[in-house]
């Protein structure tokens, strides 16, 4: 296909054509945007970028992603410091600060199991895991991961591994989501709904 462009475009178009969610159709699309509102948008864009690159670290704690180390959330004085959230993915652990579901501190597995994919338990962020819930103060380890089949798989191999730490291991309920019917549920959720079921 014939470029369009000079090279720095085409070069911007290719960058931004690697992000989720944008396909070379859309990523020609942002970058026209961009261009158009230089001074406006790509400007500051690209100083916050730069800024990204020189200060955002990984937490030596958790493992969310800050210009501070350890993180936000793992100096908060007001987080119940006895929980900890296990999630696969900081954008996971966002998810639930945006949500406002629990104040409590995190920690980022980096991913879950997959046999297929080659991510064992040594690729992910599991033994750090083990030596946090082992510390006096917790009092819960609470699994935020996802209902699928590696998100499921990763929650039992955890659950094994934590059972020697003595402290509760508890999981997200699954089920009828809120201002869901039935009629639209698939078979999976609405047979764990049943099983998961409670008194009121």
């Amino acid at each position: 296909m014939r470029a369009a462009a000079g090279p720095e475009i085409e070069r911007l178009i290719q960058l931004l054509a690697r992000l989720p969610g944008l396909g070379p159709r859309s990523a020609r699309r942002a970058a026209l945007f961009l261009i158009k509102k230089r001074e406006l948008l790509m400007t500051p864009l690209a100083a916050a970028l730069q800024t990204a690159l020189e200060k955002i670290e990984v937490c030596r704690v958790c493992g969310n992603i800050d210009s501070q180390n350890p993180c936000t959330v793992c100096t908060d004085p007001k987080r119940d410091r006895g929980v900890i959230v296990v999630v696969a993915d900081v954008a996971d652990l966002w998810a639930l600060e945006r949500a406002q579901a629990i104040r409590a501190r995190y920690h980022v597995l980096g991913g879950t199991l997959s046999p297929l994919d080659g991510v064992g338990p040594q690729e992910l962020a599991i033994d750090a895991l083990i030596a946090r819930a082992r510390a006096p103060e917790i009092a819960e380890v609470i699994l935020a991961l996802n209902a699928t089949v590696d998100g499921q798989t990763t929650a039992h191999y955890l659950a094994e591994r934590l059972a020697g730490t003595e402290v509760p291991v508890t999981r997200l309920a699954h089920g009828v989501p809120v201002g869901g019917e039935l009629d639209w549920l698939d078979d999976g959720t609405l047979a764990t709904a049943f099983k998961a079921r409670r008194a009121l």
